[in-house]
C-alpha cells in the first residue's frame, strides 16, 4: 500500500521513521500469516508498506481488515491522508543475498 507525500508535512519522513521504529515494527512482528514487511519511501513523493504473506488467503484477510480502517491508521494520521493505492500482487521470488537478511526497526 502506498501513501502520497506530496501534501504531507515537511518533516514527515522523520516522523514516519520514528513511528516505524517505536511502534509499527513491533506491531507487525505479530501479524498472523505475515512472512515479512518492508517500509519504503521517496522523500516528497511516497511512503509504502510492502507485505509478503504465507498465502493469498492470509493476505486477503489482512487487506480486508486494513481497508476498513485505512483512513484512521496511524500512518494515515501522520501523513494526513489515507493510502492512495492498496493492491495485491504476486511475489514471484525472494532471494537472500550473500550478506544475509537483517531484520531491524531502522536502517
Amino acid at each position: 500500500m502506498r501513501w502520497s507525500l506530496t501534501d504531507a508535512p515537511t518533516d514527515i519522513l522523520d516522523r514516519l521513521r520514528t513511528y516505524v521504529r517505536d511502534e509499527s515494527y513491533a506491531t507487525f512482528e505479530t501479524v498472523p500469516g505475515l512472512r515479512f514487511k518492508t517500509w519504503r519511501a521517496v522523500d516528497g513523493q511516497w511512503f509504502e508498506g510492502t507485505y509478503v504473506f504465507v498465502s493469498t488467503e492470509a493476505r486477503a484477510a489482512f487487506q480486508a481488515g486494513f481497508e476498513s480502517r485505512a483512513a484512521g491508521a496511524p500512518g494515515s494520521v501522520l501523513i494526513g491522508s489515507a493510502p492512495i493505492v492498496i493492491e495485491p500482487c504476486e511475489i514471484i521470488a525472494v532471494v537472500e543475498g550473500p550478506e544475509g537478511f537483517l531484520a531491524a526497526p531502522s536502517f
